[in-house]
C-alpha cells in the first residue's frame, strides 16, 4: 500500500499564480469561454469533441452564459501574468470594480470578434500555446496546449473508473452499436443515465420510474438525431450520502500537486449545479489525498497540466465515491482562489452562486451595494445587464461572504432586502 501523500496548498490567489509556471517562455494565453454547440456559434463544435449542452435549438446553453457570464467570472481571476482570450467585451463599470477588489490590473486581456477568434487564433504566430476549458473542433491541434483528444478522452464520463479512484459501478454503451431501448438496465431504481460529455447537470439523468425513463430516452434520441453523442453511461446510484464535495487541485507539466480547496456542491433535486460553499478555516484535504494524488497521476500520464476538480460523494458509512471528474478550471475555482483575501477580511466561509438577479444597470447596483461590497459582503465575478418588457436587470455570478455560516446567512438576507434575489 502507498503511503498517504502530504499535499501543500499552491499559494495562488488567481488562475495565473497557478498556470504562469508552466506557461513561462512561451506566448501562452488562456480562452476563457466554452465552445458551443447552438446555430449561433461561428464554430460550432459538431465534428469531434462533442458536448451535450442543450438536445435542441430552444434548450441550447446560450451565447450569454457561454461566452459573457461564464468566461467574464474566470477573468475576474484570471490575475495578470497569463494572457486572456475573450470575445465579448467586459462592460467598463464591471473592470473598474474588478480592479478595485481583486487588484489585477486587466491589462493583459483580448478582445477578439467572436466570428474570427478560431481562425485567428489557430493562425497567429504570437499566441501559442492555448489554454482552454474543453477543446475546440475550429482551433488547430498543435495550438492547444493539452492534445485535444487526450483532453476530450479525460473529460468522458466514460473515463471515470480508469483515474484509479473508487467510483460508482457503470457500463458504458457506443450507441452507433446499441439502440436506446436495447441498453440493459437496472432492475430496480434509482439508478443514472448519463452523456459522455455533458456539462454542470446537463446529460445526467437520474432515473426514479419509468416516466423519468422515458423522458431521458426522448432526449438521447434528440442527442443522436443532431449528431451530438455517441456514448452514454448507466451507473449506480450512490445511497445514503452525507455530503457533495469537489476537490480541487492543480498538476503542472512536471506532475506537481497543489492543493486548490473543497466545497460542498449545491444542487437541485434533479442534480442541476447551483454553485459551492466553502470553510476557508477547514482546510484540511487529507481525508482526499490518496484521490488526488491517484488522478493527477494519471492525468500528468496522459500529458495534461491544469486544474482538476473531481466531485465526490461521501456515505453515512465514510466511503468516498468519485462521481465526476472535470480536467479544467470548475465552476466553483474562482470561489477557492478567494481564500487569502476573505481571510484577511475576516471572512471565513463563503458561497458561490451563478444565479443571482438584481434590478437596475450595474452601475445603479454597484452604487445601492456599495457598503457590501466594500466590506466583501459580496463579490461579483460577473454581471450582465438585460431586458425584459421595459425593465432592467442584472445577472451576477458572485460570492456572498461572512465570519460564521450564520453570518453568511444574514449578509445574504441582508442583500436580498436591497434587492439581490436568487432566481428561482
Amino acid at each position: 500500500m502507498n503511503p498517504i501523500p502530504n499535499l501543500q496548498y499552491a499559494q495562488a490567489s488567481s488562475l495565473s499564480d497557478l498556470f504562469a509556471p508552466d506557461l513561462a517562455d512561451t506566448q501562452g494565453a488562456f480562452l476563457l469561454n466554452y465552445p458551443a454547440t447552438a446555430s449561433w456559434a461561428a464554430y460550432p463544435n459538431t465534428q469531434r469533441s462533442f458536448r451535450q449542452d442543450g438536445s435542441s435549438e430552444s434548450n441550447n446553453t446560450s451565447f450569454d452564459k457561454i461566452c459573457q457570464k461564464e468566461s467574464w467570472k474566470n477573468l475576474a481571476v484570471l490575475g495578470d501574468g497569463v494572457r486572456g482570450i475573450i470575445i465579448s467585451p467586459v462592460q467598463p463599470e464591471l473592470l473598474h470594480y474588478w480592479r478595485d477588489h481583486f487588484g489585477h490590473s486587466y491589462t493583459n486581456v483580448e478582445t477578439i470578434d467572436c466570428s474570427i477568434y478560431l481562425d485567428e487564433l489557430s493562425q497567429s504566430d504570437r499566441i501559442d500555446p492555448i489554454v482552454t476549458l474543453f477543446p475546440f473542433d475550429h482551433l488547430k491541434a498543435e495550438k492547444h496546449a493539452v492534445s485535444p483528444d487526450t483532453h476530450y478522452r479525460l473529460l468522458s464520463k466514460v473515463a471515470l473508473n480508469q483515474l484509479g479512484v473508487q467510483c460508482p459501478y457503470y457500463d458504458s454503451y457506443d450507441l452507433r452499436r446499441t439502440g436506446i431501448e436495447d441498453i440493459p438496465l437496472p432492475q430496480q431504481f434509482p439508478y443514472l443515465i448519463k452523456t459522455s460529455h455533458g456539462l454542470s447537470g446537463e446529460g445526467t439523468y437520474i432515473i426514479r420510474n419509468p416516466s423519468d425513463l422515458h423522458y431521458c430516452q426522448l432526449e438521447l434520441k434528440k442527442y443522436l438525431d443532431i449528431e451530438l453523442l455517441q456514448t452514454v453511461i448507466v451507473s449506480e446510484f450512490i445511497k445514503d450520502v452525507v455530503e457533495n464535495y469537489c476537490a480541487q487541485f492543480y498538476v503542472s507539466r512536471a506532475g506537481e500537486i497543489r492543493l486548490i480547496g473543497t466545497t460542498r456542491q449545491l444542487t437541485t433535486a434533479e442534480g442541476d449545479y447551483m454553485g459551492g460553499v466553502i470553510d476557508y478555516s477547514q482546510p484540511d484535504m487529507s481525508k482526499f489525498f490518496e484521490m488526488i494524488a491517484a488522478i493527477g497521476q494519471y492525468a500528468h500520464q496522459q500529458g495534461y497540466f491544469g486544474v482538476v476538480g473531481f466531485d465526490v460523494l461521501e456515505t453515512q458509512d465514510g466511503q468516498l465515491y468519485a462521481i465526476d471528474a472535470n480536467f479544467r478550471v470548475n465552476g466553483s475555482t474562482p470561489l477557492c482562489l478567494q481564500r487569502q483575501t476573505l481571510l484577511e477580511a475576516g471572512k471565513a466561509v463563503a458561497k458561490y452562486s451563478t444565479d443571482y438577479r438584481m434590478n437596475g444597470t450595474l452601475e445603479s447596483i454597484l452604487a445601492e451595494l456599495k457598503p457590501e461590497l466594500d466590506r466583501k459582503d459580496l463579490m461579483i465575478l460577473s454581471a450582465l445587464e438585460k431586458v425584459k418588457y421595459g425593465n432592467i436587470y442584472t445577472d451576477i455570478y458572485g460570492i456572498v461572504a461572512g465570519a460564521t455560516l450564520e453570518d453568511l446567512q444574514q449578509a445574504e438576507r441582508n442583500l436580498q432586502r436591497k434587492g439581490l434575489h436568487l432566481q428561482s
